[in-house]
């Protein structure tokens, strides 16, 4: 991996390398800091396969300069064709941990940068999680990978959930908001927009909210600051795309079970994240989330 990152710094900053670490190796893609003595860059090296998960290179540059042009994703600074890496400003900020994401003044600011992100403009992918669910299962499914879960009952309250509240592209979602793709430096950014895609407000509000462990009082906090509006429509539609959120995550995890290369336990992942979504639905009444969210879409359109 490291070569392609030597012989494009090589091509694209000839005599101005100074050094190349390891920023991170994720379990997709890894980023390298190339340091060039005025500025230092973050070159992202893209896993193999990247495809079968739903991501689109160009898609994802489109996406990051709009989250750039409102400054809160990194400037794309270059692409390169041959490799498909991407180069960024880097960002010299700190780490946002999951408590601190979910407290004040933190969850304020959240609140307002995810705002700007779902009006910041359009991409040309359509993303519906509903959709993106079932096609990783089918990915995962011609490799001849099951997943560590009940899919079939998981299956079924998803196509509820997607009968109550049906999919609108209404914004530009991030679709990703691990704990790990925040930073702070004089603002809240949010890297990796490898996901981006026109979506439903409230799967990154659901995303968020699963990924980081979000408390019930940060829950609401969230829905106030974001939406005004803290109404049992509301909060049982924020809890079916939790249920939604988890089943993605679970299915991605199954796809990588089937075609990643990385030493990491993709089986427990997928197991955990789709038995949490199963007990999200154990643990409410899922009837009357889908009568209340189903209210709330029909007043919504």
């Amino acid at each position: 991996m490291t070569d392609v990152v030597d012989e494009l710094a090589a091509r694209l900053w000839p005599g101005r390398v100074r050094s190349i670490e390891i920023l991170a190796h994720g379990i997709t893609n890894s980023n390298y800091v190339v340091d060039l003595g005025d500025e230092r860059v973050v070159v992202r090296v893209p896993g193999n396969d990247t495809h079968l998960l739903g991501i689109d290179r160009t898609n994802e540059v489109v996406a990051g300069t709009l989250a750039a042009a409102i400054g809160v994703g990194p400037d794309v600074l270059a692409t390169d064709e041959a490799t498909g890496c991407i180069v960024f400003r880097f960002i010299d900020g700190r780490p946002v941990s999951t408590t601190e994401l979910c407290e004040e003044p933190m969850l304020e600011l959240f609140a307002r940068t995810l705002r700007l992100v779902h009006h910041a403009g359009t991409v040309p992918t359509i993303w519906n999680p509903y959709d993106v669910i079932r096609e990783h299962r089918d990915v995962a499914s011609a490799r001849g990978v099951d997943a560590p879960f009940d899919v079939a009952f998981s299956l079924s309250v998803l196509e509820r959930i997607e009968r109550a509240r049906p999919f609108r592209p209404a914004v530009l979602g991030h679709n990703d908001l691990l704990n790990a793709n925040f930073l702070f430096d004089d603002r809240l950014r949010i890297v990796d927009w490898e996901y981006a895609g026109m979506s439903d407000p409230f799967f990154d509000l659901a995303n968020v909210s699963v990924n980081n462990g979000f408390p019930a009082p940060s829950e609401i906090a969230l829905l106030r600051h974001y939406l005004g509006d803290v109404s049992d429509q509301v909060t049982s539609t924020l809890h079916l795309m939790k249920i939604v959120s988890e089943l993605r995550e679970a299915m991605w995890g199954v796809v990588q079970m089937a075609i990643s290369a990385l030493e990491v336990d993709f089986t427990t992942y997928a197991r955990d994240r789709g038995e949490h979504a199963l007990e999200l639905v154990r643990v409410s009444d899922i009837d009357q989330h889908l009568d209340l969210a189903r209210r709330y879409a029909s007043a919504e359109r």
